[in-house]
């Protein structure tokens, strides 16, 4: 392999061809990931009209487009709420737009760890090919999954209306709540593309371990069943990012507690994906 110049290449693949130098320093490996990371950022748009590209193209020939998962979604609710708020014995104003915005949010939270899993792989082809930011892959990940999420707000939406129910001023904090959501969607979507574009065995393993984190984190059932022992629950990461766009929508406060352990939480992994990125970023494409 021929040695150019760092600054006569892309910032995007300049550092693959010095990564093969044991020499090169950690710092340079931050500064290529850090100059990725800006040059995804402003392709912002080339990330957004390739997410929606993806959702035309999943869809493409349907009647309804995405609006079949909004569909199925709705049908589901539907049917746990009656369901379970009989086996409960709750009461279905309280329970049906809480199972409403539990199931809507979290499908927008699984989508973004498995989506995140294969966010390197799938764009193979384009990565091989064309000279990229690796982190407009995760952009476009990020954005499909949001375009979804915007889809099955309606259902939660109808919910609300049939119901009158009214969060008021305090839905208001369901907004920075969501903002916190993009930066740790992002924060996961980077060491997840990579670690499953070199280890191909990990996606299951993940669909595994979300499936078991539905049943643990209350989704289906409320936090207060718990009783005393409802406190634990702050130790569940899923937990904590759930409530900070749950509660408010709801009409509830979320609570210092819970934002200080979704924050940190943001932190943690904003920090680890950026350390692991720097570290392998020259790789992937050789993994993919």
């Amino acid at each position: 392999m021929s040695v150019v110049a760092p600054d006569r290449l892309h910032p995007a693949t300049a550092d693959m061809t010095f990564e093969i130098r044991p020499g090169l320093a950690m710092g340079e490996r931050a500064r290529f990931a850090a100059q990725d990371i800006l040059d995804g950022l402003r392709l912002w748009r080339l990330g957004w009209t390739l997410g929606w590209l993806d959702i035309r193209l999943r869809y493409r020939g349907s009647l309804l487009g995405p609006f079949w998962l909004t569909l199925s979604t709705a049908v589901m609710i539907g049917s746990l709420g009656f369901l379970y708020a009989a086996l409960f014995n709750m009461d279905l104003r309280v329970y049906l737009p809480f199972i409403a915005l539990s199931q809507v949010l979290w499908t927008f939270i699984a989508g973004i760890v498995s989506d995140g899993c294969t966010c390197f792989t799938q764009s193979e082809g384009t990565i091989r090919s064309v000279r990229l930011p690796l982190f407009l892959h995760v952009l476009r990940t990020v954005v499909r999954n949001v375009l979804t999420l915007a889809h099955n707000v309606v259902v939660i939406a109808v919910v609300f209306v049939l119901l009158s129910i009214n969060p008021g001023w305090t839905g208001l904090w369901a907004v920075p709540g969501l903002l916190v959501w993009l930066v740790a969607s992002v924060a996961v979507c980077l060491p997840l593309g990579a670690i499953c574009a070199r280890f191909r065995d990990i996606p299951p393993i993940i669909g595994s371990v979300m499936q078991i984190a539905f049943f643990v984190t209350p989704v289906i059932w409320l936090p207060s069943q718990l009783g005393a022992r409802e406190h634990w629950m702050l130790f569940n990461p899923f937990f904590d990012l759930l409530e900070i766009v749950r509660e408010p929508l709801l009409g509830a406060s979320a609570g210092a507690h819970v934002w200080g352990a979704a924050l940190a939480i943001t932190v943690v992994l904003c920090a680890g994906s950026l350390a692991l990125f720097a570290r392998v970023r020259g790789r992937i494409a050789f993994w993919i």
